[in-house]
This record gives structure tokens, sequence and C-alpha cells, in this order.
């Protein structure tokens, strides 16, 4: 399974972030021995903390008839979240209902709803 990412990749990488899962290191060791292997809890949160939002909207959303329909709900999903949702800072309560005023008003001028 490694082989086949790596091949997909084109090229390899310079060091490898997984789990404390001790198959990974074996496995690496196997196929890319020079690669440097970095096995610790933290380290790949970055990388799966930007899915949340999307995988806790799927989950919900689990009653897709196709993989097809699920890609075409998630194209637009992420689009429209960041649009209504404001970026994570200390702002105001005020602040907050501004900015979703304003993106319903960009949604209805978009979607030419009055």
């Amino acid at each position: 399974m490694l082989t086949r990412l790596l091949k997909k990749q084109g090229v390899a990488p310079k060091r490898m972030i997984t789990d404390k899962l001790r198959s990974y290191g074996a496995a690496r060791r196997q196929v890319m021995p020079d690669v440097e292997h970095r096995s610790h809890e933290g380290l790949n949160n970055r990388a799966e903390n930007s899915h949340v939002p999307l995988r806790k909207r799927e989950r919900i959303m689990q009653g897709f008839r196709s993989p097809g329909a699920l890609q075409r709900f998630v194209s637009i999903f992420s689009a429209l979240r960041n649009l209504f949702v404001p970026p994570r800072s200390k702002r105001s309560a005020l602040a907050t209902h501004i900015h979703r005023l304003q993106a319903m008003a960009e949604w209805k001028a978009v979607a030419m709803v009055s």
C-alpha cells in the first residue's frame, strides 16, 4: 500500500510523520530506509485538524447514494463554509454578527433571492 502511494506522488518525501503505530516504522524501513521517520501524536495534528469541519459534516450526512453525490456536496460545502463561518480570532459578538450579515447578503446576491 505504501509503495502504491509513493508511486502516485512521484517524489520520495524528506520525512514521514505518523502516529505511534509500530508497523509504520517497519514498513518505512523496508520501503524507504533513507527517509526520516517521526512518530509522535502531536506532529500529525496540523494535517488531521484541517479536515475536522468537513469530516464532521460527512459523518452527519452519511445518507449519500453515491460517492459522486458526496463529492459534489463536498466541493460546494467547503466554499460555503468559508463564506459563512468567520475566521477564528478574538472577535466581538457584533463583529461576528456583521460578518454573518455580509455573508447572507453575498449569498442572496449570488442566488438571486430577494
